[in-house]
């Protein structure tokens, strides 16, 4: 299984923040749409970050009383780690763990294919050992 079969279930829908809008922003989008990271967008629409609800916890630890001034850009990671379509889930779990991420873009080329989740990576990996198990259950007891 790849991050392109995960993707074709999830979905490519990507939600984004301005470089130049605050984390309290930022916050308001992620709970609206119920999701963990943002990509980050310039004035151009490229993205040049991701900001995920562990950025903006370390901004809360020191700064929390100024969400509302904080730009997003402030509070980015800007070196994000990517995924590609054919990557296996093993791989991308590998990649997510190594790296201490828990979202991971997904570029076709140089466009944005989709932004998959750890927990993404996660269920993709136990319903393919699901099914794994199932057919070899079939073959050793002849069903």
């Amino acid at each position: 299984m790849t991050l392109r079969d995960i993707l074709q279930v999830k979905g490519s829908q990507v939600y984004t923040v301005g470089a130049d809008q605050t984390v309290q922003d930022a916050v308001g989008i992620l709970m609206q749409h119920r999701v963990g990271a943002l990509l980050v967008v310039d004035a151009q629409g490229s993205g040049v970050g991701l900001i995920s609800e562990r950025d903006i916890l370390r901004e809360c630890l020191h700064r929390s009383d100024q969400l509302g001034r904080i730009s997003v850009r402030e509070a980015m990671t800007r070196d994000v780690i990517i995924g590609l379509p054919d990557d296996d889930i093993g791989h991308a779990m590998s990649l997510m763990t190594n790296n201490r991420v828990r979202h991971l873009p997904v570029m076709d080329g140089g466009a944005l294919a989709g932004l998959v989740s750890i927990g993404d990576v996660v269920k993709a990996m136990l319903d393919e050992t699901a099914h794994e198990n199932r057919y070899l259950k079939e073959y050793m007891f002849g069903r």
